[in-house]
């Protein structure tokens, strides 16, 4: 054979990506192995979730994906029914600040003074379900095989619910103190950070 068989025979990662993509769509496997495994032993497998602040995956959260697909995958071989509903942390400040970008606040007394809190809130809901539907895409895309019909959402009442239902049971067991704390503070953003948000960054000598 020559060089024109030689380039025949060469491998192509794209062409090749979207036949299995294609593959796997229209012959529904996933739905199919889902099936399959039904009353089978169950493997409950929850995922921690990434903020959606933006539609494209950071490297790590892509990752960390591909890594739990690996353990699902093991699973699901291995007989077991797995839980693989996927999620979106909706809530907190990566999602305000994104959308105080968007509309060019400069500080939180813009919020209530330029747009209006329920308008605000409105376009923090906006923006997340917006990017959480594009990052699934691309997660679908990475060939990670979660169930991306149906993620959840934090800012779903249901979620929210369960969170004060676990308080409440904290609460009760006498589990909850209350007392004064010194912590760390943005004057910008107007809230608590996270103490690996302040103390990450040091100045070290490079030798």
């Amino acid at each position: 054979m020559g060089a024109v068989g030689q380039v025949e025979k060469q491998y192509k990662p794209l062409e090749i990506e979207e036949k299995v993509l294609k593959f796997w769509k229209e012959r529904k496997i996933y739905d199919r192995l889902r099936e399959k495994l039904k009353g089978k032993p169950k493997f409950y497998f929850l995922d921690g979730p990434p903020y959606p602040s933006s539609d494209v995956p950071h490297i790590g959260t892509a990752w960390n994906k591909a890594i739990k697909d690996t353990v699902i995958r093991y699973y699901r071989m291995k007989g077991f029914f797995v839980w693989d509903q996927p999620g979106y942390d909706t809530h907190g400040l990566p999602i305000e600040v994104a959308v105080e970008k968007k509309l060019g606040l400069k500080s939180k007394k813009e919020i209530v003074e330029k747009v209006g809190v329920s308008k605000f809130i409105d376009e923090c809901k906006k923006l997340a379900l917006t990017n959480a539907s594009l990052m699934s895409a691309r997660f679908e895309r990475l060939g990670v095989s979660m169930n991306w019909k149906d993620p959840y959402y934090t800012l779903r009442p249901e979620y929210m619910e369960s969170g004060w239902w676990l308080i409440r049971r904290v609460y009760e067991q006498g589990l909850l103190k209350k007392g004064v704390k010194v912590v760390w503070w943005c004057p910008r953003c107007e809230t608590v950070l996270a103490d690996y948000e302040v103390q990450e960054y040091r100045d070290l000598e490079d030798p």
